[in-house]
């Protein structure tokens, strides 16, 4: 990982979520992708902090947390390998 790729801020919607990293860009994905934040409150999705030195985001309310890893990589929260 690299140091611009920290967090700087978090933007949630009704229907996207947006990560500013420190380096400029702005990664913003379907809230479907993350059925905890889609289905809390506009107030719960407000309450974040970051965590993972800075790579990571974390909604304490929700017991969700993200990394800037998975969501440049563009991985659903439904991605991870199902077992068969």
């Amino acid at each position: 990982m690299q140091a611009g790729e920290r967090v700087r801020d978090v933007h949630v919607s009704e229907d996207t979520l947006g990560v500013d990293l420190m380096d400029g860009r702005t990664i913003i994905v379907p809230l479907v992708w993350y059925p905890r934040l889609l289905e809390a409150t506009a107030e719960q999705r407000s309450r974040w902090t970051i965590s993972g030195a800075g790579y990571g985001i974390h909604w304490p309310d929700v017991d969700e947390d993200l990394s800037t890893e998975g969501l440049l990589r563009g991985a659903p929260a439904g991605a991870r390998a199902v077992q068969g």
